[in-house]
């Protein structure tokens, strides 16, 4: 039996992963397969944190169980298959709906999904890229015989819903740790150096440190359960790197399937361009970067969609300097968000894919017949020389060496979605640092 839950938490706590947690605590059915963690749209106006929903399958589990968690020192185990017999689904929902009830937050809209099947993986889709109603939803769950619940005004039944219908082909794992209930809010404690150790021993970890700044970036700051998400690409080490962090005592920790770090919400080829929406779009820079208060960079691009403003925000410090390299003829794609207002396209990374020449005048012609400077007639009329007469249109210029080179470019990890691919898992490098960031 498939279980989905979706919006208990808020902007300043609570987490909807520690949900699951609870439910799986209070359950007393096999785990099938890893829970899983799957991030929809990110750019849906109302989301809380990272729109993330999660799912959990339960029943009778057969095959071989691998650990994939811990409680308070009860080792947390899931199955690689289920038996040909699913839970009750009724009374699942009647033991989950207190558990919501005791962890939600004040204002949240939770939304509970129970189903022996799962919505089409096209659900999925749609949820991750696009935004969709919840009567479209509710059909597809009628359809299968679903059972839900929802409080407020239920929008967490999309998001249970596309993330039930989530069939993973590229994936990653976040090993989730939660702290003491007695410490929720309080300063976290752990030692930043087992962070840079850490990303260091296991390569297919990432999004964890960022080596330019030294700074950690898999520690939360808002005053919900969680005390670090570590993502990586292989389950068994990435539950082997989170035993090597230095930290406050943790309460439990489970190891979660998600569709982090895929560019799952990226829309390819699309034939229009509609707000709130994320897409990959190529053009060619059509004016030099604009600098505005705060210090955020923008930058036009000419497209099959028309002129499009790609804007580089001040939370993704050097980033921003790639926009202040960009000269007019250069050729770019650019993945991220179009912004409905002001309506601007949020780079996420970009990928140059041509570099325009540049040349600076360094001196006036040299006359060809007496070897002198030629003097400048006036702003466009070329030059002239004194004593020979003779012309010239054109000054002595030199092809300038350009800072920006072809390649993909990507922010830190601290400003990076979670549903964003890095360059780690493209396997490419960013072939130029820029390292001093510019000061707004």
């Amino acid at each position: 039996m498939f279980i989905a839950v979706d919006d208990t938490d808020s902007r300043t706590g609570n987490c909807t992963s520690y949900l699951m947690t609870e439910i799986i605590r209070e359950l007393r059915y096999d785990i099938i397969g890893n829970p899983r963690l799957v991030r929809l749209n990110p750019a849906v106006p109302w989301k809380t944190r990272g729109n993330g929903a999660l799912t959990l399958r339960v029943g009778k589990g057969t095959g071989g169980k691998r650990r994939i968690g811990a409680f308070g020192g009860r080792d947390i185990f899931c199955s690689a298959a289920a038996a040909p017999w699913e839970p009750d689904a009724s009374e699942l929902v009647e033991t989950i709906i207190p558990i919501i009830e005791r962890n939600r937050s004040e204002g949240s809209d939770p939304g509970l999904v129970v189903s022996a099947e799962r919505p089409p993986a096209s659900l999925y889709k749609e949820g991750v890229s696009r935004i969709i109603e919840k009567g479209y939803v509710r059909k597809e769950l009628e359809r299968i015989g679903a059972s839900v619940f929802e409080l407020g005004n239920g929008r967490g039944v999309i998001g249970a819903a596309c993330a039930m219908a989530w069939e993973p082909g590229d994936s990653t794992y976040e090993v989730l740790a939660y702290r003491a209930k007695e410490r929720w809010g309080t300063e976290r404690e752990f030692d930043p150096a087992s962070v840079r150790e850490m990303d260091t021993m296991f390569p297919g970890t990432f999004n964890s440190w960022e080596e330019r700044a030294q700074k950690v970036t898999m520690i939360p700051s808002t005053p919900c359960p969680v005390l670090f998400g570590l993502r990586g690409d292989d389950e068994e080490e990435t539950m082997n790197a989170a035993m090597h962090l230095r930290t406050e005592k943790i309460d439990r920790w489970v190891t979660f399937l998600t569709n982090q770090g895929t560019d799952d919400h990226i829309i390819r080829a699309a034939g229009e361009i509609t707000e709130n929406r994320s897409y990959e779009i190529a053009g060619t820079v059509c004016a030099y970067a604009k600098r505005i208060h705060g210090g955020h960079s923008f930058i036009d691009i000419d497209t099959r969609y028309g002129i499009i403003t790609c804007a580089a925000y001040e939370p993704s410090k050097e980033f921003r300097m790639l926009f202040d390299n960009l000269i007019p003829g250069d050729g770019i794609t650019v993945l991220g968000e179009m912004r409905d207002e002001p309506r601007t396209f949020n780079a996420e990374k970009v990928n140059v894919t041509r570099l325009a020449e540049k040349y600076t005048k360094t001196s006036n012609p040299v006359c060809a017949s007496c070897g002198k400077r030629m003097q400048s007639i006036g702003r466009g009329q070329g030059y002239r020389c004194r004593e020979c007469h003779t012309r010239s249109k054109e000054p002595k210029i030199e092809k300038e060496t350009r800072w920006a080179v072809a390649g993909w470019y990507e922010p830190p990890a601290s400003a990076r979605r979670h549903l964003s691919k890095p360059l780690k898992r493209m396997n490419e490098e960013q072939r130029v640092e820029f390292v001093n960031s510019r000061i707004a």
